[in-house]
């Protein structure tokens, strides 16, 4: 949904309009990540913080990795680990950090 034909509209500048006021994205069907633009307000991009992404499936978690990463930045490669099948660091192209692990142990996710 964007700025622009939702009661919001009249609540940012004009060129933020066609900017995103409520984005999700459903993961495995029962996660939802949701997201928004900052609808012309002035935006630092986020300190102190990384969203993380825990799932099974390692040639999934790849996937999501390599697009995160793309023109952005790998902190640490989407590799094996002593906790998880596949781990990586990256931070998107918007400054935005994440962690993705994948084919983590069962008694290892439920901690």
């Amino acid at each position: 949904m964007e700025f622009g034909g939702s009661p919001a509209e009249e609540h940012v500048p004009a060129s933020a309009r066609n900017q995103i006021l409520h984005g999700n994205l459903a993961l495995n069907g029962t996660t939802i990540l949701m997201a928004s633009d900052s609808g012309g307000m002035p935006y630092e991009k986020m300190q102190g913080l990384q969203v993380a992404i825990v799932l099974d499936d390692v040639a999934e978690g790849e996937r999501i990795f390599k697009a995160l990463s793309e023109k952005g930045t790998v902190t640490m490669p989407y590799e094996k680990t002593f906790w998880a099948e596949r781990f990586g660091m990256c931070t998107d192209r918007f400054g935005t950090p994440w962690m993705i692990n994948a084919g983590m142990p069962v008694e290892a996710s439920a901690s």
